[in-house]
């Protein structure tokens, strides 16, 4: 293997992380607080989100019709009275 050859990151930086899911970053950070996006990691002062878990949280919103109740639920970006459940 090619020395110069760039492995692609593991970890996403909010920013990163909002733009592969379509969010903006403000988005995304109203998510960490409220506790409805994805998982993310705290990395000294840094948040980071894996890969893995950003897809896995876009997993849970995946529907065949506007019909289909789907397998799980990303709740909007908003405070709820009680913690959601996953």
């Amino acid at each position: 293997m090619e020395q110069s050859a760039q492995r692609s990151p593991q970890f996403l930086k909010t920013p990163d992380a909002a733009a592969r899911l379509g969010l903006s970053p403000r988005t995304l950070e109203k998510h960490r607080c409220y506790g409805t996006g994805p998982n993310f990691h705290k990395l000294g002062g840094r948040v980071v989100y894996s890969i893995e878990a950003l897809d896995a949280w876009a997993e849970l919103g995946r529907r065949r019709s506007t019909s289909d109740p789907g397998t799980g639920v990303c709740l909007p970006a908003k405070r709820f009275s009680a913690p959601p459940e996953r």
